[in-house]
């Protein structure tokens, strides 16, 4: 009998590991939601520098550790939180669980360095914040930093960044590969359903223009971290941030201030669109990802608004960050921007939600969505008098956000569209409806 228990019980082990491996999350939510919110928040907000404060500065570990002893984001609210993701129209949020200084923002057992040793707040925002996202259908994200800048067993002394922190000592790579796996078992085990978990900092182990997996100078240990990830949660997606081309066991790509294929930030150099996978841009409100108390380039409701229309044309989701202040709030500059865009998803929205990339390739004056048989032609540029497209297949066009009807005639030779605008263009977003037999 006892042998028998121990066959079951090694046949179940490794069903779940080869279902672990084997599985895929399911992502169609993640393709219908098309827009989310990013939060980089932590011990840094406190500087107002921005997230690399502990880097550029550069501020050596038993100085920036003080920092514990005086974060206390006593405003921090998570059903406000959720509650402007909403109005905003996202279906997401993306959280730094952890940052690469290493602070931890839930009630971690492998680390003192956490939310919940901060003497005046003592709270795991964490829980906080994935029951309210459970309770309000938000899906939740969790960003972890693969670097830790206050870690002597993370292997410091051959990444690119962290030197300036007065680590003297270098401690095991196991070990810290070890810690991690529990630090994420304890994500996937606490907080009730992940939806993903968004990893960054694999570019610190490569020389600068690495453009290759085959660069990293210390093993990342990736298909037992990925197996783990999807064993504990199989529908938990994962993405990595590495600026590279995907490797097995991603479930989505992140392009960093990029729509994909496009390098305007220098993140993205070589790095192409998967074609197997999910597609997903990160930007900056204005620019910086932590509060930085003098940053107020905030970019315009309209280019905001641009800027997710744009990433719904490569197919792919908008993932925009706010960097909330010591206290907790979001800044209002954020708020304000948020509920415009919300307010113009809440009439426009269907042609952003659940779409996939028309067939029109991206253009300068604007992209397509489509749906089914239905492509919605986004023109941003107000000043065009006209643009032709070739449709071979049309069998009706109209304007969905301007009261002027659409001018239109197709060419039968060529099977060019001339679509005319005689000066009826909305200041943001002029909207045709195609349809397609």
């Amino acid at each position: 009998m006892k042998q028998r228990f121990l066959s079951l019980f090694l046949i179940l082990f490794i069903s779940i590991s080869t279902y672990s491996q084997s599985s895929k999350p399911d992502t169609r939510w993640f393709d219908e939601a098309r827009f989310g919110l990013f939060v980089h928040f932590g011990p840094y907000s406190v500087l107002g520098d921005g997230e690399w404060v502990m880097q550029n500065r550069p501020i050596k570990v038993k100085n920036y550790k003080n920092l514990q002893q005086f974060f206390n984001p006593q405003d921090f609210d998570a059903k406000e939180w959720v509650k402007i993701a909403k109005d905003a129209g996202m279906k997401y949020i993306t959280f730094t669980s952890r940052h690469h200084d290493g602070f931890s923002n839930w009630n971690t057992k492998q680390s003192d360095w956490n939310i919940m040793n901060t003497p005046h707040f003592g709270r795991d925002i964490m829980k906080e914040l994935a029951d309210e996202c459970h309770k309000e259908n938000i899906k939740l994200i969790l960003y972890y930093s693969l670097i830790d800048w206050s870690r002597t067993d993370y292997q410091y002394w051959t990444g690119q960044t962290g030197s300036g922190c007065g680590r003297t000592e270098r401690g095991e790579w196991a070990d810290y590969i070890n810690f991690m796996k529990a630090q994420l078992t304890e994500l996937l085990t606490n907080y009730g359903d992940i939806a993903g978990i968004w990893f960054d900092g694999d570019w610190d182990q490569h020389p600068s223009d690495s453009k290759s997996h085959v660069n990293s100078r210390v093993d990342w240990h990736y298909d037992e971290i990925y197996g783990l990830i999807h064993k504990l949660q199989p529908n938990c997606m994962i993405s990595n941030n590495h600026h590279k081309e995907p490797i097995d066991g991603e479930d989505y790509q992140a392009f960093e201030r990029d729509l994909p294929g496009e390098n305007k930030s220098g993140y993205s150099d070589g790095q192409v669109a998967a074609g197997h996978l999910s597609l997903e841009t990160c930007e900056t409100m204005n620019a910086t990802w932590g509060y930085n108390i003098t940053d107020n380039n905030f970019k315009s409701e309209k280019e905001l608004i641009h800027y997710l229309i744009k990433a719904s044309g490569y197919g792919a989701n908008l993932l925009l960050n706010v960097g909330p202040m010591p206290n907790g709030k979001i800044q209002t500059e954020c708020v304000d921007r948020l509920q415009v865009m919300g307010d113009w998803l809440s009439k426009y929205g269907h042609t952003i939600y659940g779409t996939t990339a028309g067939f029109l390739k991206p253009e300068k004056w604007g992209v397509s969505t489509a749906k089914g048989k239905i492509t919605y032609i986004h023109v941003l540029d107000k000043d065009l008098d006209k643009i032709i497209i070739n449709i071979p297949n049309i069998k009706s066009a109209k304007l969905l956000n301007t009261d002027a009807k659409l001018v239109w005639k197709k060419d039968k030779k060529s099977n060019n569209v001339i679509f005319s605008f005689n000066g009826n263009l909305d200041d943001i977003d002029t909207i045709i409806e195609v349809e397609i037999k």
